[in-house]
């Protein structure tokens, strides 16, 4: 079999102070840190849809990125053909996982009979490959928001018969899941929303959503997928706004509807930043809940309002992200998906490589510094001093609901005044970071 990237051999750790572009500066798989391997702290994912599938389309300007491997046809022998190139990539770069849409790996057909049978042809030659390489599927999903008939939303939208075509495409898309071994399967509802609330039932719509997601929960049971369901908060794009705004709004839902314990979060960076939120916030809210699964590794152009996910190499931004996942012990069987695209202005297929080795190396520093910090406990010392008055007396009580307001005014009437407050010393610990760094 022809190579489609014969100019790069394997990519390997050859230390910070290599000048090889084609190595790996930080991330060593092997390394072991807090009684774990790199490998199984990050547990990278090369996603399907933008390396594969991206050509530098942008609102303003056709594609640019013409791929030596695509005929330009959407048929299911360019399918197949892409299914080598993917495993080619990923076997060269040593990521361990992989995540799709079903629509990613093989083309629609002209009736739901007809997709499914492409799906399973492609699914057919992934299973080869993944039994090939021992590359594994993180992740599956179903595309519920490119095609026409979604342009109202799946499980929301107003018409029964889309309703029941989004089931049907989940149901393949978690038969498939489980037939390739995926350990999550995730729900993003691009188009789960509102554009305007005049001519929409909300109410109904989110009834609908959580009816649509048990029906999905006992099918999985019935064909024994007991991977982890995840849904994806984005607050916007494609539609102004959606059910999934942030992690606070998802979770609501979850309670709301009787989906704890079935349904975690996969949190991306530049979702939680069109949320206003940081991605440290959006992981430690999820995180507290019991309900971080897994990530998307990208980030947003400040400068830009809208999802350009490029891919991440602010160490400062891998550096929160693995304080809060090394706190709740890691990811699994989540992982870290490489959920970001090349720009549409590096147009050879190299940049694909450039793209993930900076990505890996960025994560593999902020692993390595988020243990040096825990290592050091200076961080997690001053916070627990910080709300040591809770530790015993009054504020002993008030956590372990002793007292109530009643008693509360007796102790404050006694006293006369609360004691000083202490600095936050932000400053300090901002400094107490960058030393790391």
């Amino acid at each position: 079999m022809s190579e489609f990237f014969p100019e790069v051999g394997r990519i390997g750790y050859e230390g910070p102070q290599s000048t090889n572009p084609l190595a790996f500066r930080h991330y060593n798989p092997e390394e072991v840190i807090e009684g774990r391997s790199m490998q199984d702290w990050l547990r990278f994912a090369v996603c399907y849809w933008h390396t594969f599938r991206g050509d530098g389309t942008d609102p303003f300007g056709a594609a640019t990125l013409q791929r030596p491997w695509d005929d330009g046809s959407n048929s299911v022998d360019n399918a197949l053909k892409r299914v080598d190139v993917a495993f080619e990539f990923m076997s060269k770069l040593g990521a361990p996982f992989y995540c799709f849409h079903d629509r990613d790996v093989a083309p629609e057909g002209s009736s739901l009979a007809e997709t499914n049978r492409n799906l399973d042809a492609i699914v057919a030659r992934l299973k080869e490959a993944q039994n090939a390489t021992g590359i594994r599927l993180l992740w599956g999903t179903a595309n519920l928001f490119t095609n026409p008939r979604f342009m109202h939303g799946a499980a929301t939208s107003p018409n029964a018969d889309v309703f029941a075509f989004a089931a049907a495409q989940v149901k393949k898309a978690i038969e498939v899941t489980h037939e390739l071994g995926g350990e999550n399967y995730v729900f993003w509802g691009g188009r789960e929303g509102y554009m305007n609330l005049y001519n929409t039932n909300m109410k109904r719509e989110l009834d609908h959503l959580a009816a649509f997601m048990h029906m999905a929960k006992d099918y999985a049971k019935s064909i024994g997928f007991d991977g982890q369901f995840l849904f994806e908060p984005k607050p916007k794009e494609p539609t102004k706004h959606q059910y999934d705004f942030d992690a606070a709004a998802c979770l609501n839902f979850v309670r709301q509807y009787g989906l704890e314990g079935i349904v975690k979060l996969n949190i991306e960076t530049n979702h939680a930043t069109l949320a206003g939120h940081s991605m440290m916030h959006e992981l430690e809210y999820a995180s507290i809940q019991g309900a971080l699964g897994s990530i998307d590794a990208n980030t947003g152009d400040l400068l830009l309002g809208w999802d350009t996910d490029q891919f991440p190499t602010d160490i400062y931004l891998c550096t929160q992200i693995m304080l809060v996942i090394m706190k709740q012990g890691g990811l699994q069987p989540g992982g870290t998906n490489f959920d970001a695209k090349v720009r549409r202005e590096s147009i050879d297929p190299i940049d694909l490589f450039h793209a993930h080795i900076g990505g890996m190396d960025a994560f593999a520093r902020g692993l390595r510094t988020a243990a040096a910090i825990r290592k050091d406990g200076i961080l997690s010392d001053f916070v627990q001093q910080r709300y040591s008055s809770y530790d015993s007396g009054i504020g002993e009580k008030i956590e372990n609901g002793s007292v109530g307001f009643a008693e509360l005014e007796a102790y404050m009437l006694e006293k006369g005044d609360a004691d000083a407050n202490s600095s936050g010393r932000q400053e300090m610990l901002e400094n107490l970071i960058n030393r790391y760094i």
